[in-house]
C-alpha cells in the first residue's frame, strides 16, 4: 500500500479535478493539506502535483515539482465509474500509471524487485480464495448468468474495452480496437467457440462504440451484454484481451490468459504474451502477483467514514455493498445516465 503517511502536514496540488473526486482525494491524503488548483502556475518550487491517470501536464512546472498519478483501483465499487460511483481503492503512482506500458510504473517496479514474504503471500492466498468465491469484480455488474453450450470445443472470453481509453493507447502498441482483437483471435483459433462481451460503460451508453464493433457477431458465436463477468469467467477456458483487466480477473481463477497488448500483469510468466514487453523478465507466482497488484499497490477507502482500510476489509464493505444493491439497475440511474449523456458527452 502507498505509505501516505509520508505527504503527512504537506501541501498538495491537485489539478483540475471535477466536484465528485475532491472527497475522495483528501481520503487518499488524510493528513495532508490538498489544494485544488486549475493552473501548474499555482504549483510552487519542491511542491508536489497530483493529477488523475495520464493527464498531460502542459507548461513548464516550477523546479522540483513531483508528480503524483491517482486512477481506479481493480476492486472499485458495485456500478460503474461512469455512472460518477464513488471508487473503493484508487492507486497512487509517483513514477507513471499502472496502463502505461512505455515506462515503468510504482507497480512495475514493485513486481520486479519486491521479494514477497510468506506472510503477504498467505494474505494474497486468502484474498484471492474468497475474491473467486463471491464472484467479486472491478465494477460487480451484470445480473444474468451465462450457461457454457454443450460443445466440444474449447470456450474463449474476449472482453471489449473502451477504444478511447489511456490504457490502449499507452499499453496496446499493435491491435487497439476490439474488432481487431476479435478477428486476431478468431484467426487463431478457427474452431473455438468465442464469447465477445462489450464494455459495460459501452453497454450503459456512457462510452462510444469502437469502430465496426456492431460486426462483431461476424467474428464470434455469441454476444453477451448483460453477463455477471464473476459468474461468466468460471465458465470459459480462455480469455484473450488487449489489455482489459478482465484478463487479471480470469489469473485469479486459473484461467489462460493470452494478451495481444501489455496489461500490467503481462510478462511475468503468468500470460500469453502476443507483444512481450523486454523489461519484464521476472517470474512471479500467481499470488506474488496478487500481492503486489492488490495490497502493496492501491490504497481502500472506506465507505462508512473518511477511513483507509486493509484489501481485506475493502472486499467486507464490497460484499455489504452488493448484497444492499441487489443485481438490476435502478431507474433513477437510467435517468441519471441521460443526464450524463447530455452534460458530459458519449467519449
Amino acid at each position: 500500500m502507498q505509505d501516505v503517511s509520508l505527504l503527512a502536514g504537506l501541501d498538495i496540488y491537485a489539478l483540475d479535478f471535477s466536484a465528485w473526486k475532491k472527497p475522495v482525494l483528501r481520503q487518499c491524503f488524510p493528513n495532508a493539506h490538498v489544494k485544488f488548483i486549475t493552473s501548474i502556475a499555482q504549483v510552487p518550487p519542491s511542491g508536489i502535483l497530483v493529477v488523475w491517470g495520464m493527464r498531460q501536464v502542459v507548461g513548464e512546472l516550477a523546479q522540483d515539482v513531483k508528480i503524483l498519478r491517482v486512477e481506479d483501483g481493480f476492486l472499485r465499487s458495485v456500478g460503474l465509474g461512469a455512472d460518477l460511483i464513488r471508487p473503493i481503492s484508487w492507486v497512487i503512482d509517483n513514477r507513471g500509471i499502472y496502463y502505461d506500458a512505455t515506462q515503468p510504473s510504482r507497480l512495475e517496479v514493485l513486481l520486479t524487485n519486491t521479494i514477497f514474504t510468506s506472510c503477504i503471500i498467505e494474505r494474497a492466498i486468502l484474498l484471492r480464495e474468497r475474491i473467486v468465491a463471491e464472484r467479486l469484480t472491478k465494477y460487480n455488474v451484470g445480473v444474468s448468468d451465462w450457461h457454457r453450450p454443450s460443445l466440444d470445443k474449447k470456450i474463449i472470453l474476449v472482453p471489449g474495452q473502451v477504444e478511447s481509453d489511456a490504457s490502449l493507447a499507452y499499453g496496446a502498441p499493435n491491435i487497439r480496437s476490439n474488432i481487431g482483437l476479435l478477428q486476431a483471435v478468431r484467426q487463431a483459433n478457427p474452431d473455438s467457440f468465442i464469447v465477445y462481451k462489450p464494455h459495460p460503460d459501452v453497454i450503459a451508453g456512457l462510452r462510444a462504440k469502437g469502430m465496426g464493433e456492431d460486426e462483431a457477431l461476424h467474428w464470434c458465436d455469441v454476444q453477451l451484454t448483460d453477463a455477471n463477468m464473476g459468474s461468466l469467467l468460471m465458465v470459459v477456458d480462455e480469455v484473450h484481451v488487449l489489455t482489459s483487466l478482465a484478463g487479471f480477473e480470469a489469473l485469479l481463477r486459473g484461467k489462460s490468459v493470452t494478451c495481444y497488448g501489455q496489461p500490467f500483469y503481462s510478462g511475468w510468466g503468468l500470460t500469453h504474451d502476443i507483444v512481450p514487453n523486454p523489461r519484464r523478465n521476472r517470474q512471479l507466482s500467481l499470488d506474488e502477483l496478487i500481492a503486489g497488484v492488490l495490497i502493496e499497490y492501491p490504497i481502500y477507502l472506506s465507505r462508512k467514514g473518511n477511513a483507509l482500510i486493509t484489501p481485506e476489509q475493502a472486499l467486507d464493505e464490497l460484499s455489504e455493498w452488493r448484497a444492499r444493491a441487489g443485481g438490476a439497475t435502478p431507474w433513477w440511474r437510467e435517468c441519471f445516465r441521460i443526464v450524463l449523456r447530455r452534460v458530459v458527452g458519449v467519449r
